[in-house]
């Protein structure tokens, strides 16, 4: 007889509506608070025993499911809706070290085409010590856009840290260092628009060599997908400000249908022949298992 096997992703579109449970929790919550005090605070109880309750048996059966076969913890962690309940109750089988690992090699292809590269010091304390090399000088959006992805990913996989500190990377003649000053801040103290994950599972749709334009929180944008990657860019021409809808791709090289400017899709969007003229880049990750976009607000 077969071993069993946890649902694959095909298995799991209905798990969409468990990826808003705690949303919907704390609007409940929220909500008990027109009883007055009192009332808020029996709901914040009821919630607690509940899941103290559901974290207690989750772990009796983690325990006896290990101990028949400890191959199950990774299959168990593959699972994104798994893992974050054993996330939630301190029952992750994966220390702190590999689950930040984990992550940053999921990221580690996205930073690629910023022409970046992360590396992890070290975990101390709840602080993450990571390094980063490399350098996109045509695209000062990068430092946005990898502090976007790196964060995102090491607060999902490890969300019992307390901070992420850059350590400076020596220079050399071969290797560029991305400023310390300018990665991990707040993307509001640097000045750019605050950024929200929007799930778009039609990216997942795109074939190779596909380009696609999405409405996404008022925002249009213009993604393709080359090889097993899905890149995403504002939909407005850095040459030209006109739209992009209709552009092609030669290889990795998108031009603008209207002045027939060429731009590298997976470094970034910098525009080929010379020039600084640049597509502004959407950071595009797999979050809880649905690709998503991280748009800026307040863009039309």
């Amino acid at each position: 007889m077969a071993p069993p096997t946890l649902p694959g992703p095909d298995e799991t579109q209905d798990d969409a509506q468990w990826r808003t449970a705690g949303e919907r929790i704390q609007t409940l919550l929220d909500a008990s608070s027109s009883g007055g005090a009192v009332a808020r605070e029996r709901a914040e109880q009821l919630v607690r025993e509940v899941t103290d309750l559901y974290g207690a048996a989750l772990e009796r059966v983690l325990a006896v499911a290990l101990a028949a076969n400890p191959d199950l913890a990774d299959r168990f962690v593959a699972d994104d809706l798994v893992a974050s309940l054993l996330l939630v109750h301190g029952l992750h089988p994966h220390t702190v070290e590999r689950r930040v690992s984990d992550a940053l090699d999921g990221v580690r292809p996205y930073l690629g085409s910023h022409g970046g590269d992360v590396a992890l010091v070290g975990v101390d304390d709840g602080v993450v010590r990571l390094q980063f090399q490399g350098s996109c000088k045509s695209c000062p959006s990068s430092s946005v856009t990898l502090e976007l992805a790196v964060e995102d990913a090491v607060r999902a996989a490890a969300p019992e840290i307390s901070s992420i500190e850059v350590v400076a990377a020596e220079q050399s003649s071969s290797t560029s260092v991305i400023p310390v000053e300018s990665l991990m801040t707040r993307v509001q103290a640097n000045g750019h628009r605050s950024t929200a994950w929007q799930p778009v599972p039609e990216l997942a749709e795109l074939s190779d060599g596909e380009v696609g334009g999405f409405r996404v929180a008022g925002m249009t944008a213009l993604a393709c997908r080359i090889g097993d990657d899905v890149f995403a860019y504002r939909d407005r021409c850095a040459a030209c400000t006109g739209s992009l809808a209709g552009a092609q791709l030669a290889g990795a090289v998108l031009r603008c249908p209207g002045c027939g400017s060429g731009f590298n899709m997976v470094r970034a969007g910098a525009g080929v022949g010379g020039g600084e003229a640049h597509l502004e880049p959407i950071p595009v990750l797999m979050r809880d298992g649905v690709l998503s976009m991280a748009v800026p607000q307040g863009v039309g």
